[in-house]
């Protein structure tokens, strides 16, 4: 298991981190991918084209060696000898070598997508360190690895040839007897055929590689658990500062709520866990609307503020724990419980006119 400073990469890697190297140029790619697409499309090629390829490499061959007896060495002859090559392989090889790399870049876009890595290509000075980069090359574990890989092709890929050419080299020994164009079309249904064959081969071959390298891009990818946090830390910030920002916002909003209380026109009770004040303004609202709630100890601070401030306490088990329960504060009560609290209403209003009647006496 890898480690980083001396802490085990046990975690999959996050979506920030899969983004992160990606930005950097770190993808799940195989290149026996790209070898295989290049080898089934220029197979394909080959197999269109066969004949149009034997026919032009007939006329160019009959080109030279018909001329070979009376060709006089000089600039101009080599000259357009060269230019009639040029044009040859442009206009015979250009299209398949075109196609060819059209077909890599579908291939990798298929693979990892289309994105641009500015990172992935900016200079550093680590690059530049003859000592590791001669580290890299022949003693790292990935050197190590490619190495052994294009041994194996090599090997297997080799052997795979032999085996298919011998029986071609054998039916060379009757090519003497056949014209130019015959012979041509024989080198290109031997090259068809060995092509489409180590084509099946790579098929096999680059989907052992693509499995590897998604096994090795995930192993590389990984994260310690250190390394989750610091990343949860950045994203979503420290748990520590969350919880005092929390906090915080908890005690200011309590006081505001608590400023509100001596306003109230009475708070219900249940009586010892539950306290909610209450406002009505008739002209302004539809309905009473909760200035403040609290239990346990919140609620006997705001009992206790209505008793600083002489706001009536009505004791109301139901109500209160209706109340608490279904209203925010700074919300209009609901329409299920109005009656209940208009009628309290109306007994506190009726107890302040009473009171100040009397005092009126």
């Amino acid at each position: 298991m890898p480690e980083v400073d001396g802490q085990e990469k046990t975690e999959k890697a996050t979506p920030k981190k899969l983004l992160e190297g990606r930005e950097k140029g770190q993808v799940a790619k195989s290149v026996e991918i790209n070898s295989l697409a290049i080898f089934t499309i220029g197979l394909l090629l080959l197999y269109i084209t066969k004949n149009l390829l034997s026919t032009q490499f007939a006329t160019l061959a009959k080109l030279i060696f018909s001329s070979l007896d009376t060709l006089s060495i000089n600039l101009n002859n080599i000259t357009l000898f060269i230019n009639k090559i040029i044009f040859f392989f442009l206009t015979a090889l250009a299209p398949v070598f075109i196609t060819m790399i059209v077909v890599a870049l579908t291939v990798s876009f298929i693979q990892v997508g289309f994105k641009i890595s500015p990172k992935a290509l900016e200079p550093k000075l680590s690059k530049f360190n003859v000592l590791k980069g001669v580290k890299n090359i022949f003693f790292s574990s990935r050197s190590i690895v490619e190495a052994t890989k294009s041994l194996f092709k090599l090997f297997i890929i080799g052997g795979f040839a032999y085996f298919i050419l011998n029986d071609y080299v054998n039916q060379s020994s009757k090519l003497v007897e056949l014209t130019v164009a015959e012979i041509v079309g024989f080198m290109l249904n031997a090259a068809y055929s060995l092509v489409w064959k180590v084509a099946i081969l790579f098929a096999a071959l680059a989907g052992l590689d693509y499995v590897y390298q998604r096994y090795k891009f995930n192993k590389d990818m990984m994260m310690t658990k250190q390394e989750i946090k610091e990343e949860t830390k950045q994203t979503e910030g420290d748990p520590v500062v969350k919880r005092r920002i929390r906090q915080i916002q908890h005690e200011t909003s309590r006081k505001r709520m608590m400023q509100n209380v001596p306003d109230a026109d009475v708070v219900i009770t249940n009586p010892e866990h539950y306290a909610v004040a209450l406002k009505y303004e008739m002209d302004k609202e539809s309905a009473p609307k909760v200035v403040a709630k609290g239990a346990d100890t919140i609620a006997q601070r705001i009992k206790s503020i209505a008793k600083e401030h002489g706001i009536p306490i009505h004791e109301n088990k139901e109500l209160a724990r209706a109340l608490y329960k279904y209203c925010d504060v700074g919300e209009l009560i609901p329409q299920e419980l109005f009656q209940s609290v208009a009628s309290v209403l109306a007994y506190i209003y009726r107890l302040r006119r009473n009171k100040k009647r009397r005092n009126i006496i």
